[in-house]
């Protein structure tokens, strides 16, 4: 998937593993615990993708976006989604201005490099439909007109479990738009009572106290580092059978694309960075598949009913889809 002459050397992926080190270090000052977590959602904001995290209230979802972004170094903006959100609330607009006699375009908070979507399913369709468009052109279009948005441009959306009260669905389309989706669970008891004390010893944690570790220049260099981890032809027919496999299971209403494969190669290539690898491995393809694949597969109302759930289905073609056992670095 690269060229020889860009193959990555020694000396970068020691510097970008550093990096990434900081990051996740910083992070954990003010985040304790669920490293998978905080490990997912590196790896899809360094792939280039957008990320959605589901979990019930209360377990820091809100905390975590904020502690990364301050680490990050990026420009951030929060938008709570509500029921009565209308889609210019996010991408701004346009107002006649009476002094120079025509209409101005004003900015909405889309216009950042993080974007923290929190409770996402709380909003309408309509509103949905909105940050779609940005998060597929990362640009807004208004009146004919487009108006594209900085790079690095990312979206972090947290939801609440479906079942919750006041939730809307989110249409297919736009959870295809999100390169992974991560479930938070309840901390581990020594964790949790890490967060206790913290909070009772110095109060609400404040991800402005963070120091910044990176910052947007230094975020698209370790992209493009990312882009150069080597993946082999046995890694590429290794994904292909776990996607297939997907299209063959009776118990699934909607398989996975092209876009799923592409989603878990990608984000695999961060997840090798973080190992100190110039290449990916069979291991970082297993550990990315599940967020990868669980918000693209649809179950069968039969299978919903059963109790199976997509993480299950993800699990069991991992067990018994053929790996591959040579030829991954270059």
């Amino acid at each position: 998937m690269e060229s020889m002459n860009q193959m990555l050397q020694g000396e970068e992926i020691e510097s970008a593993l550093q990096r990434l080190q900081d990051l996740r270090s910083e992070t954990a000052k003010l985040f304790i615990g669920q490293q998978e977590l905080v490990t997912g959602v590196i790896c899809g904001i360094l792939s280039g993708g957008h990320v959605l995290i589901e979990g019930v209230p209360g377990l820091g979802k809100t905390l975590l976006a904020k502690s990364l972004a301050t680490a990050l170094g990026c420009q951030f903006n929060r938008i709570q989604f509500t029921p009565d959100l209308m889609p210019a609330d996010i991408t701004g607009t346009h107002i006649y201005h009476t002094e120079k006699q025509k209409f101005l375009f004003y900015k909405g908070p889309v216009f950042t490099n993080m974007l923290l979507a929190d409770e996402i399913n709380r909003a309408p369709a309509k509103t949905h439909s909105a940050l779609l468009e940005i998060m597929q052109e990362r640009s807004v279009t208004l009146d004919g007109k487009q108006y594209g948005v900085d790079e690095p441009f990312f979206v972090i959306a947290t939801q609440n479990p479906i079942e919750s009260e006041g939730t809307y669905g989110l249409p297919e389309a736009q959870l295809d738009r999100f390169m992974l989706k991560l479930n938070v669970e309840y901390p581990q008891k020594e964790e949790e009572i890490g967060v206790y004390r913290m909070h009772l010893s110095g109060g609400e944690p404040d991800p402005q106290k963070l120091q910044p570790v990176l910052d947007a220049a230094g975020i698209l260099a370790l992209r493009h580092v990312a882009d150069r981890v080597h993946v082999s032809d046995s890694i590429l027919h290794y994904v292909h059978r776990l996607i297939d496999g997907t299209r063959k299971r009776r118990d699934l209403a909607v398989a996975c694309s092209p876009r799923a494969a592409l989603a878990v190669l990608r984000a695999a290539r961060v997840r090798a960075l973080m190992k100190g690898r110039g290449y990916v491995l069979p291991d970082d393809i297993k550990e990315m598949a599940p967020a990868a694949f669980r918000h693209r597969l649809r179950l069968q109302p039969e299978a919903y009913l059963e109790g199976i759930r997509p993480d299950d289905i993800i699990a069991d073609l991992l067990s018994v889809t053929e790996v591959p056992e040579k030829e991954f670095d270059a």
